[in-house]
């Protein structure tokens, strides 16, 4: 009966050991270190919801009113980068600085339909959600010319520049368009003109805050990754049905037209899903 209990009783202390390890190991998963970094990948990917995606020259959809279009160059800019804990805290990714936040999604140099952003020192924490800019913020375009010289020179090198004066093309679709056939060129070309309170010009910046799937855990060993589908239905398809024609095919800047093209594709956007690993 001794030999019994001693059993029992040596169980016994085994299980509490390791309901205890166990425990232990839960908690350790919840502990946040504010101090300790790691990094995070958004990955954008370019698309049609109906079609899936954009191959330049070859991918061709049709609107909502009928008309055919498909792009030749599809750029844009992404800045401003927050991401938002369990607990609604922020961490802003280098805000109002291109030079080191600001980012060109180009569907000419997409890996495989991606653009892929890896951001760095990331604080450890439970990401929820995540905000960025379509575009360059006024306070960031106001800093001048020589307070983003790098980022103002690989956007001119892609096409994404007008003078300083005119400042940053924010989103650059080109291609063609037709009824029944692509035989007319187009070119809308998305960006606030300059100072736009000097001017008296549309702010066409707008920034988007996306709910993720699952949380993004960053830690000094897990990199997550969120991948941000975009689809470019909403361009012509949107909350607004829009249709191109002489009068706007050849758009730049901020007209009334290009106002519409920015309030439809600020919803192209929603993360398809998260990757802890």
């Amino acid at each position: 009966m001794n030999t019994l209990n001693k059993y029992i009783t040596s169980l016994f202390l085994i299980l509490v050991l390791i309901l205890s390890s166990c425990s232990s190991d839960d908690d350790n998963s919840t502990i946040v270190d504010p101090s300790a970094k790691g990094n995070i990948q958004l990955k954008f990917e370019n698309g049609f919801n109906n079609l899936g995606g954009i191959v330049l020259n070859q991918t061709t959809q049709t609107s909502s009113s009928g008309q055919k279009h498909q792009f030749s160059n599809l750029q844009y800019v992404i800045s401003n980068i927050t991401l938002i804990d369990e607990q609604g805290n922020s961490f802003d990714y280098h805000k109002n600085n291109p030079d080191l936040g600001a980012f060109i999604i180009d569907q000419s140099k997409a890996v495989g339909n991606v653009n892929y952003i890896n951001l760095t020192d990331v604080p450890q924490g439970k990401y929820t959600k995540v905000k960025f800019g379509l575009g360059i913020s006024q306070d960031a375009y106001l800093l001048g010319q020589t307070g983003q010289a790098i980022f103002w020179d690989k956007a001119k090198d892609s096409g994404l520049t007008w003078s300083w004066a005119a400042g940053y093309i924010f989103v650059k679709l080109e291609g063609f368009y037709g009824t029944n056939e692509l035989n007319t060129p187009f070119k809308n070309h998305t960006g606030n003109m300059g100072n736009v309170n000097a001017n008296n010009t549309a702010n066409l910046y707008r920034e988007i805050t996306l709910n993720l799937p699952s949380t993004a855990r960053v830690t000094g060993s897990i990199k997550p990754s969120i991948h941000i589908i975009a689809d470019f239905n909403q361009y012509l398809s949107g909350s607004k049905s829009l249709e191109l024609n002489d009068s706007n095919h050849n758009a730049m800047g901020s007209s009334v037209f290009l106002q519409e093209v920015t309030d439809n594709l600020i919803n192209m956007f929603r993360v398809d899903h998260v990757h802890n690993n």
